[in-house]
């Protein structure tokens, strides 16, 4: 299955909660979801009770749609997570927060994921020294992203170097001159605080 190219707003309204994937417009009075907070299509006796499998199909695909990922790359990250002693939900998170679009996202150098995805693309962003234009490359403990010669002269980049640096999880260090980031170590469950049931993805997949 291809990655998602429609209305991002629709998802959100599908999934029945904000996924936060249009950057600023989300926490204006533009938004989508403020404006109609029930799913697209014919509305016809209300929001339907979700069955079991229902509650697990649409847990994985929030979280897809979440990270901006493919199907096949998601069942990637799972069977990655279940080959990796622990909890297996909370592997998966992990290596989902360790993506470098989401690095870059999360240390406030873009306003959604899919921004930081296309500056990753551009090559803007360099990894211990080296350009890295793989969004879905995995961060590592100590690893330092800088950026590249082409990404100081973007435009929106420049507009972002001049704001103040924006709260930050725990796991990352971002200078607030230069935008140097540093990974302090491999996130936790803890640091996503975006609301996740992750024992319904693996619930899901244990089918």
């Amino acid at each position: 299955m291809s990655r998602y190219t429609g209305p991002k707003c629709r998802l959100c309204r599908r999934q029945g909660g904000k996924l936060f994937l249009k950057g600023p417009r989300c926490y204006s009075a533009n938004c989508a979801f403020e404006k109609r907070p029930v799913p697209p299509g014919s509305h016809r006796g209300g929001r339907r009770r979700l069955s079991d499998y229902g509650l697990q199909l649409r847990e994985k695909q929030k979280v897809r749609f979440l990270y901006g990922i493919t199907e096949e790359q998601f069942e990637n990250y799972f069977d990655s997570a279940t080959k990796v002693p622990g909890v297996t939900g909370e592997t998966l998170l992990s290596l989902l927060e360790r993506r470098l679009d989401n690095v870059i996202f999360r240390a406030g150098m873009a306003d959604s994921r899919s921004e930081a995805r296309q500056m990753v693309l551009h090559g803007h962003f360099m990894v211990n020294g080296r350009k890295v234009n793989i969004p879905s490359y995995l961060v590592e403990e100590r690893n330092v992203i800088t950026l590249s010669e082409k990404g100081k002269k973007n435009q929106k980049i420049k507009e972002i170097m001049e704001e103040e640096v924006k709260p930050l999880p725990a796991w990352l260090e971002v200078n607030p001159d230069t935008r140097e980031i540093r990974i302090l170590r491999n996130p936790e469950r803890g640091d996503i605080d975006y609301p996740i049931q992750e024992q319904l993805i693996v619930e899901f997949y244990s089918k």
